[in-house]
């Protein structure tokens, strides 16, 4: 049989899925999650390597009317990955109804000339009966190749999808080795699992108005350890207080949590040092956005 390979485009509403299926589709966590929308920001691609076939998947920034120079940047990104791909995959939640967040959506889905597949996340949230009405209205409102109802957190239906994808992929090359899961280099996914928890241990406005940078990335093999040192940039005084917290407790409890993870990934001990620090309106500075890597 010819070996087949191409890119598949994950995109969707902030806040549906994306990184959950991609981190469930891999079996690895590469896309950082939060209960919070719009908490990817950059393009992620994960690889999955099958019997005869690699699959790469593109994670995409939740699209939506953006508001604001890092929205817009946000938005741009997801665009972009539908611009050269095998296929999309467009992920909607089962426990909503289509509105016009996902009108917004599919006006981007006209004029593609990859196949869209309709994934609908979240079943195992919602009575069977609810699903297939859901599924005939998104029909009638575009041509899908296929429709998936899946649970990215249960894992059904996911071997059926990946059977969907596959197929619509053409034949090529490998593109990655069988040991790579994704291209993003290590500074940039120990950046995003320390923004993740920001995001998980704040509240309100203060993950919106946080960038994380790696500074320091030293690997010192004699000692099996990697010594990182990390700046939390804020927009606000007020919001850096708050990421240190009283006595410096919520930043000693980001860093630990982030720390878990990070050596996880690694497979050898972290020394982590996080800092916060100030950047007045940087979410609204073309110069800042392109600093933290938003450009």
């Amino acid at each position: 049989m010819p070996f087949k390979s191409g890119f598949i485009a994950i995109i969707g509403r902030p806040n549906v899925g994306k990184s959950t299926l991609l981190n469930a589709l891999l079996g690895e966590k590469i896309s950082i999650v939060s209960k919070k929308p719009q908490t990817t920001r950059n393009i992620v691609r994960g690889v999955k390597n099958l019997e005869g076939a690699q699959i790469v998947f593109v994670d995409t920034p939740g699209l939506h009317r953006p508001k604001g120079l890092l929205n817009e940047f946000m938005v741009k990104e997801a665009l972009r990955a539908l611009s050269d791909v095998d296929g999309v995959v467009y992920l909607v939640d089962a426990t909503r109804e289509m509105d016009e967040v996902e009108s917004f959506v599919m006006e981007h889905l006209e004029g593609l000339r990859c196949p869209v597949v309709l994934v609908v996340n979240k079943v195992d949230l919602v009575e069977k009966g609810r699903i297939l009405p859901l599924m005939e209205r998104y029909s009638k409102a575009f041509p899908f190749r296929e429709i998936v109802p899946v649970s990215a957190l249960t894992g059904d239906g996911l071997e059926d999808l990946v059977g969907v994808l596959v197929e619509l992929l053409p034949e090529g090359p490998k593109y990655f080795p069988d040991d790579i899961i994704t291209d993003q280099p290590e500074r940039f996914i120990v950046s995003e699992i320390i923004r993740e928890k920001v995001f998980m241990l704040t509240r309100e406005e203060i993950p919106y108005s946080v960038a994380v940078v790696v500074e320091e990335f030293k690997e010192r093999a004699e000692r099996n350890l990697v010594s990182i040192k990390a700046a939390i940039n804020v927009e606000r005084d007020s919001q850096k207080g708050i990421i240190i917290g009283r006595k410096g407790e919520m930043l000693k409890r980001i860093g630990t949590y982030a720390r878990r993870d990070i050596e996880s990934l690694l497979g050898v001990r972290v020394y982590l040092e996080l800092f916060v620090r100030v950047k007045k309106g940087w979410t609204k500075d073309k110069r800042a956005l392109k600093d933290f890597g938003y450009h």
